[in-house]
């Protein structure tokens, strides 16, 4: 008999059914026992393959994508990488004379020169960089094939946008190109940017403006540098060759930190040739010829100058011209630059004046120099040598003299004072006062006083104290000849060979003459003028050999005539003076002029003998 509760007829209880009991066999996730549970745990299920299709096509894309990057980086690395060795194959001279152009420069600033001859300039001029040509990309739509013209496309658009470098050079020496062992000096170049153009035009619109720094070291060894200039006259153009330790060319502007500071190369011992022509210079040979370098004086031309007595010293001033040897684009400002000015001897140089020029800028033809300064303290034995230069100046005769600057210690250049032109009449209106004659023995003795005017040249606006004279006269019968063949008698008791014509008496005193000068208005275009007296006393006056009879006649004339006789005295005098603002030895300077040539008359009556 069965139970009810195990009766297949029993009715399934809809009612809540009793929990069913966890133990330690009961699963922890229990099995899905139909369709609806499963339904009900996971939701609505996906179809599969539409999510795989979709996985399919961005796998596509991805690599299709990456294939592509690819192929673009490594089309991009090889257009780089063939524009990087056309750029280094690129040899530097041709870089130079083809590609960095450089138009000036349009202007010089120096700004200073220091004690050991560095100059310092600025240079100014338009520079650029035809990148294009470098690399290869310059346009050439008749012969460019298709690739052609979309790699030269990348490489203008890579140098658009590069824009620019920068610049590092180390020092520059330049030597001759013919003794590269030789140095002529050191360049210093401060860092400095030059613009990329891809495809310039043809003229110079492209270019931007650029201010260089620059350092320039001349050698010390003179010979060399003068050796090289007369070379370079002789050929007609200066042939150097600059060599560089290291150049090295960075991407983008200076200080720019951004990638196109990646692009970096450096170039060691780069060695560049330079030619530069001498362009002709007004007035001067045409250089190239191989004619001899012009002298200095044939450089400069000495137009005034003016010496002054000035508060205990004698201070200078001058205007000198000088050719313009740069063209005339070229435009130059310059400070004072110091010069020295020296008499040589067969021994030494004395140096003598110490002067600058003012600055000045360039001015085509020729360039305006003023120049100040002042007279040096003379050594001992130095006077000798300026009087010797003042006799021979106010003698109407050019002077060597030699210039050096402090700035090139060792460098003199040899140049001529030049002589007055006209030649100047220093010593005028002399005459002798109250001129007796009178017999002693066999000779004669001349007395009187002896009056002058000495006349400064234009430009010597001097206080002088004439305190001595030596006079050396020869007497004439009459005025002295107007003849171009007559000899003033030098100052030595040596007498004119011929004798000039009338002449019949010799005067010159054993030692020098007391006198007394004071200054006077000066009279025309000259300088500093003062009257000078002296007395003569019981001085021989010597008849010249073979000319008694000139001197008997004069004689007669003198004793038979009413008004007495015309003396004609002609010859050369030498005067010591002292010239205030002139130390010598800390004292003031005494030198003596010599060779100052002078004529005038007396008129000699019968009360005189």
């Amino acid at each position: 008999m069965e139970s009810p509760s195990e009766s297949p007829s029993q009715p399934v209880d809809k009612g809540k059914a009793r929990a069913i009991a966890i133990t330690e066999q009961t699963p922890l996730l229990g099995r899905a026992s139909s369709s609806t549970s499963t339904a009900e745990f996971h939701g609505p299920s996906t179809p599969a393959t539409p999510r795989r299709a979709l996985w399919h096509r961005m796998l596509k894309v991805f690599l299709v994508s990456f294939l592509f990057c690819l192929l673009a980086f490594t089309l991009l690395a090889f257009l780089l990488y063939s524009y990087a060795a056309q750029a280094k194959g690129t040899p530097i001279q041709e870089v130079l004379n083809s590609s960095l152009i450089f138009h000036g420069p349009s202007h010089v600033d120096v700004l200073h020169i220091t004690d050991t001859g560095k100059i310092h300039l600025l240079v100014k001029g338009k520079i650029g960089v035809d990148a294009g040509s470098i690399i290869k990309v310059h346009r050439h739509p008749d012969t460019d094939g298709l690739w052609s013209k979309a790699r030269k496309s990348i490489g203008r658009w890579g140098i658009r946008k590069l824009d620019r470098v920068s610049l590092r050079l180390q020092p520059i020496a330049i030597s001759p190109y013919y003794d590269t062992l030789v140095t002529l000096g050191h360049v210093e170049v401060q860092p400095f940017e030059v613009p990329l153009a891809a495809n310039p035009p043809l003229d110079k619109s492209w270019l931007e403006d650029i201010t260089l720094a620059v350092a320039v070291v001349p050698a010390q060894n003179v010979s060399d540098l003068t050796t090289f200039v007369k070379d370079a006259w002789s050929s007609g153009r200066f042939d150097v060759r600059a060599d560089i330790d290291e150049v090295t060319v960075r991407g983008g502007a200076l200080g720019d930190g951004g990638w196109r500071g990646l692009f970096q190369r450096s170039i060691s011992h780069p060695r560049v040739d330079i030619q530069v022509p001498i362009p002709p210079l007004p007035g001067l040979p045409q250089p190239g010829k191989h004619l001899p370098l012009p002298s200095f004086s044939q450089l400069v031309t000495l137009l005034s100058f003016n010496i002054t007595t000035a508060e205990q010293e004698l201070s200078l001033k001058a205007r000198a011209t000088a050719i313009d040897p740069f063209p005339e684009t070229i435009s130059l400002t310059t400070p004072p630059l110091p010069f020295t000015i020296s008499l040589p001897t067969p021994d030494s140089l004395i140096p003598i004046a110490s002067v600058e020029t003012r600055p000045f800028d360039l001015t085509h033809p020729n360039i305006t120099l003023d120049i100040e300064g002042h007279v040096l303290p003379l050594t001992t034995g130095s006077s000798s040598v300026l009087s010797a230069f003042l006799s021979r100046y106010l003698s109407g005769e050019a002077n060597p003299i030699s210039i050096s600057t402090p700035i090139y210690h060792g460098m003199t250049v040899d140049a001529e004072f030049p002589a007055p032109n006209p030649r100047p009449s220093i010593l005028r209106n002399v005459t002798i006062h109250d001129m007796r004659i009178k017999a002693y023995g066999t000779t004669f003795l001349a007395s009187g006083t002896v009056n002058a005017r000495v006349v400064l040249p234009k430009g010597m606006n001097l206080d002088l104290d004439i305190f001595h004279v030596l006079p050396d006269v020869l007497v004439f019968d009459g005025e002295v000849p107007d003849e171009d063949d007559v000899k003033a008698a030098p100052p030595s008791p040596e007498l004119p060979d011929p004798l000039p014509e009338k002449a019949f008496g010799h005067i010159r005193p054993e030692d020098w003459l007391d006198s007394v000068s004071e200054s006077v208005p000066s009279e025309g275009d000259v300088g500093s003028s003062f009257s000078v007296v002296a007395n003569i006393v019981e001085v021989p006056l010597k008849v010249l050999p073979g000319r008694q009879r000139e001197f008997s006649n004069f004689v007669s004339k003198v004793l038979f005539k009413t008004n007495g006789a015309i003396a004609g005295i002609m010859g050369l005098a030498s005067v010591a003076v002292n010239v205030p603002g002139l130390p010598m030895d800390g004292e003031a300077g005494a030198m003596e002029l010599s060779g100052l040539p002078f004529q005038g008359s007396v008129r000699v009556r019968r009360n005189s003998f």
